[in-house]
């Protein structure tokens, strides 16, 4: 029993620290500005769904969906950096790429799920702690780390309250600019990673 709590606790930090949803308060604090706590709420929540659908996806049929799809981790992880170097772009430059007025509504809560919350990092983390623990003690362990980083985003608004609107947008654009750069990190890693198997 002790062990099975260690390997949780363990499991759910592994987690939380790959998700690290404190970076996504800034972000998810920008992209929700305007709205009603209720459509916050509703945006927190479309994004702990999104990345907890990835997560499980990845624990339960394990490396089955990238067989089935005929591509592997380092092409996911191409198509999440170069989704995420977008963001990181609107972010710092104020514009706004590929928003349309009938998705503006979802639009912060899908990008926060995935790539930022849940991307081949994340995945990877998964796929690793299932073939360490099997599927029970990662399954609770995602669960802990979904509500914890749902109340971090549901409240990011009074953290942001607390730092002002300036100091906010300054953030923003600077934390842009530093997506960016992890986002073609993320697709340089996934470039080497394919070349091997290219040749």
């Amino acid at each position: 029993m002790t062990d099975t709590i260690s390997a949780i606790i363990y499991s759910f930090g592994a987690l939380f620290v790959i998700l690290d949803p404190l970076l996504s308060v800034p972000i998810f604090t920008a992209m929700t500005k305007g709205q009603s706590q209720a459509e916050i709420n509703r945006q927190a929540l479309i994004a702990i769904a999104v990345a907890g659908f990835l997560m499980y996806i990845f624990l339960f049929f394990n490396f089955l969906i990238f067989d089935v799809l005929r591509i592997s981790l380092p092409s996911f992880q191409v198509a999440g950096g170069i989704l995420l170097f977008i963001l990181g772009m609107q972010m710092s430059l104020g514009i706004d790429i590929g928003k349309s007025k009938d998705h503006s509504k979802t639009v912060a809560g899908v990008v926060i799920g995935t790539p930022l919350l849940c991307g081949p990092g994340a995945i990877t983390t998964v796929l690793l702690l299932s073939n360490d623990y099997g599927i029970l003690v990662p399954a609770i362990a995602i669960g802990l780390s979904l509500l914890a980083t749902f109340l971090i985003l549901k409240y990011s608004a009074y953290i942001q309250k607390v730092l002002g609107d300036c100091v906010t947008d300054i953030m923003a654009k600077v934390l842009g600019m530093l997506v960016a750069a992890i986002a073609v990190k993320i697709i340089v890693d996934g470039i080497i990673a394919l070349v091997p198997s290219a040749l």
